[in-house]
C-alpha cells in the first residue's frame, strides 16, 4: 500500500525569532543605554541559537506526535533555513471480504463489535515478512496480525483445541482397526 505524503509549507521561524530579539532589547532598556546597545548587537549571533533551539523544540514535539501517531509520522525536515512538516498518516486498511477469500473471522470474540487499537513495534526483518505473508493471502497487514494472534491463543488454550477438535454434533471415534 502506497503511503499517503501531506507536505505542509515551510514554516517562518524569522516571526519568532525577531519576537525574541524585541524582548531581549525590550528588557535590556531596563538596564539603560549601554545595556540596549549590547542587547542590539546580541541579536544577530543569537539568530541562529535561537533557530536552532525552535528547531530541536519542533523535531521533539514530532516525535512525540510520531509516538501517538504509529504507524504514521510526523517528520521535520528543513528547508532553507526554515522546517518543513512531512506527515505520513497511518495506513487505512481496505477491508478484505474474509468468506469471498474462504476465510473465517478470526474467532468469535472479535464478533462483539469492539475494537481496539495498539501500537506494536517490532524489527524491520520481521515487519517485512509479515507484509509479505499477508500480501500472499491477499489481506491486509492488520487482518493477516489479529488472525495471527487469534491462531496463537487457540493453540495456547486447551479447551478451545477440544472445542475445536470436535464441534457439536461431530462424530469422533478413537482405537484400533482390523
Amino acid at each position: 500500500m502506497a503511503s499517503q505524503w501531506c507536505h505542509h509549507g515551510a514554516m517562518d521561524l524569522g516571526i519568532y525569532v525577531e519576537t525574541i530579539a524585541n524582548q531581549l532589547v525590550v528588557a535590556a532598556e531596563a538596564g539603560g543605554d549601554e545595556a540596549r546597545a549590547l542587547a542590539e548587537r546580541l541579536v544577530a549571533p543569537l539568530d541562529a541559537a535561537i533557530r536552532l533551539t525552535l528547531q530541536d523544540a519542533l523535531s521533539a514535539a514530532a516525535e512525540e506526535i510520531t509516538c501517538e501517531l504509529a504507524p504514521g509520522s510526523v517528520e521535520v525536515r528543513l528547508r532553507g533555513r526554515d522546517p518543513e512538516f512531512v506527515v505520513t498518516p497511518p495506513p487505512v486498511d481496505e477491508p478484505v471480504d474474509d468468506a469471498a477469500s474462504g476465510g473465517t473471522p478470526p474467532s468469535a470474540e472479535a464478533d462483539d463489535g469492539a475494537v481496539s487499537r495498539i501500537n506494536l513495534r517490532m524489527p524491520d526483518q520481521l515487519k517485512a515478512r509479515v507484509e509479505q505473508a499477508a500480501a500472499v493471502e491477499g489481506l491486509s497487514v492488520n487482518t493477516w496480525l489479529v488472525r495471527a494472534a487469534s491462531g496463537a491463543l487457540e493453540r495456547s488454550d486447551p479447551g478451545r483445541r477440544r472445542e475445536q477438535r470436535a464441534p457439536k454434533g461431530a462424530q469422533r471415534h478413537t482405537g484400533w482397526l482390523r
